[in-house]
């Protein structure tokens, strides 16, 4: 252990702590010593080139992708085992999915089932997950769907929709679970340019109701106005990390300054 002791867990403020997260697939190394902690409340934006690993750590938070060294908490609880005299068990993928209940995660292809409505999409996984009341969640649902700016589309379906409309029902569908954390894995990479917008609105408004968020994009414009802290990596490494204005006004990094100039 190095900083917190796994037993007692990291500190309250603290949603997710990351130490020296690795992770291979066969003999590719794509994760090499991740070292991270985000608090309640902030906005964590990863940016990095293509291959850099940010999108597998993002899916190692929720251990949607088992990590094969270190340790992740979320919310005080280690992500996929417990500890017991020094060593680590595995959890029951039943408890897997218990913990995975309060992180919401937003991906690139906005993953909707075709053959549901808007309005179900949002209210399956309440229903079907925490078995709450279908008459609860829908109200729940068709609020989300306001507030996404969505409520005149409860009853549309997913191929009626556009990329942009069919992200924001994605990311109402997340905070259908009530999640502390959210996960973003470059939310708008697949829209249109003219319908970025409408997505990262709504996730500006999240970051200001105080939703803790890890943002992997490249989106630097957000980055720079929404983020509470940048990361950027490398092959598989956190390079340069601090407030986003600081690392995008002026890196410290000749890596992080070579890639800054191809992309701001």
């Amino acid at each position: 252990m190095t900083e917190h002791d796994a037993a007692a867990g990291p500190a309250a403020d603290l949603m997710v702590v990351a130490e020296n997260v690795h992770k291979s697939f066969g003999r590719l190394e794509v994760l090499r010593g991740i070292d991270l902690e985000v608090r309640r409340g902030e906005v964590m934006c990863v940016v990095g080139p293509s291959g850099s690993g940010k999108s597998t750590f993002l899916r190692c938070v929720n251990h949607l992708e088992k990590i094969n060294a270190g340790r992740l908490w979320v919310d005080g609880q280690l992500m996929g085992y417990r500890q017991k005299g020094g060593r680590l068990h595995e959890l029951r993928d039943t408890q897997v999915a218990e913990q995975r209940r309060g992180i919401g995660m937003v991906f690139q292809n906005f993953n909707l089932f075709p053959h549901m409505t808007v309005l179900g999409n949002v209210m399956e996984a309440p229903v079907q997950v925490k078995r709450e009341r279908r008459a609860d969640v829908r109200e729940h649902a068709l609020r989300l769907l306001d507030r996404v700016g969505l409520a005149d589309k409860a009853a549309a379906y997913p191929r009626q929709l556009s990329g942009g409309q069919q992200q924001r029902v994605a990311i109402a569908r997340a905070l259908a679970m009530r999640p502390e954390l959210m996960l973003f894995d470059e939310p708008t990479s697949a829209l249109d340019p003219e319908l970025v917008g409408e997505v990262l609105d709504v996730m500006k408004d999240l970051a200001r109701d105080g939703m803790t968020m890890i943002v992997v994009t490249h989106e630097m414009g957000f980055a720079r106005e929404v983020g509470d802290s940048l990361v950027f990596m490398d092959g598989g490494v956190v390079v340069e990390s601090g407030p986003p204005r600081e690392v995008l006004g002026s890196p410290r990094h000749e890596r992080t300054q070579a890639f800054l100039s191809k992309v701001l």
